[in-house]
């Protein structure tokens, strides 16, 4: 089974401004879309991204005219002081743009979402053009799979055609993400083999593995984990 891709969950509309678009402008489409931030195209490529955060320095230093910060103040907050007095998304904008490729998988994506503690990714291809966006509701929105399509999945595709293994010599519940497999396979290995596709099955929130071996051997490692 191949895992999910960032094309198949990444958002293709996005909403994206230019790399002159005033202010005002970038604020007003903010607002009008219910959105956080959008990236800035420059001749129709990401060079940038405004979000919320780039634009709050205007009133935190009031346009530029409050104090400007100590010789001491750190690099962030020098860079808002100039973003402060900024008029266009070429201004205020912060980069280089955090994107993926559509072709990464999403647990790959989630991993630079989580190290990046970015909200979205911009998706790229292979000639640098803006193709989609991927927010971390759009990778979260793999748990809203449904109980009977991931447990139609699991005895079709990982006991049926991976394990070949009679599906119905397994009794699969699921409920609410959550698996429940119970029953016996003929090696330890199959019950092993088992519990990782499972586990890494999108959607999946949690599996309880009672599977046993034929042999029922309940000193085995894997026995006493799931038993002890």
């Amino acid at each position: 089974m191949r895992e999910p891709t960032v094309s198949s969950l990444m958002t293709r509309e996005v909403i994206s401004a230019d790399v002159e678009s005033s202010f005002k402008d970038l604020v007003e489409l903010l607002e009008e879309n219910g959105i956080s931030a959008v990236p800035v195209l420059d001749g129709g490529y990401p060079v940038g991204v405004v979000s919320e955060a780039d634009l709050l320095p205007k009133e935190e230093f009031r346009g530029g005219t409050a104090e400007a910060p100590g010789l001491f103040a750190g690099r962030d907050t020098k860079h808002r002081w100039e973003q402060a007095a900024g008029l266009t998304a070429r201004d205020v904008m912060t980069s280089p743009v955090k994107s993926v490729s559509p072709n990464t998988s999403v647990s790959a994506a989630a991993r630079e979402l989580a190290a990046a503690g970015v909200r979205r990714l911009f998706v790229i291809d292979g000639d640098g053009a803006l193709v989609g966006v991927l927010s971390r509701r759009d990778v979260l929105k793999l748990y809203l799979r449904e109980d009977d399509e991931l447990r139609t999945t699991i005895r079709d595709e990982i006991l049926g055609r991976t394990l070949w293994v009679d599906p119905d010599t397994v009794d699969v519940e699921v409920t609410d993400g959550v698996v429940t497999l119970q029953g016996r396979l003929e090696r330890q290995s199959e019950i092993d083999i088992a519990d990782h596709l499972v586990r890494s099955l999108p959607g999946v929130v949690d599996l309880q593995n009672r599977l046993l071996p034929e042999w029922n051997d309940t000193t085995h490692p894997r026995q006493t984990e799931i038993f002890g």
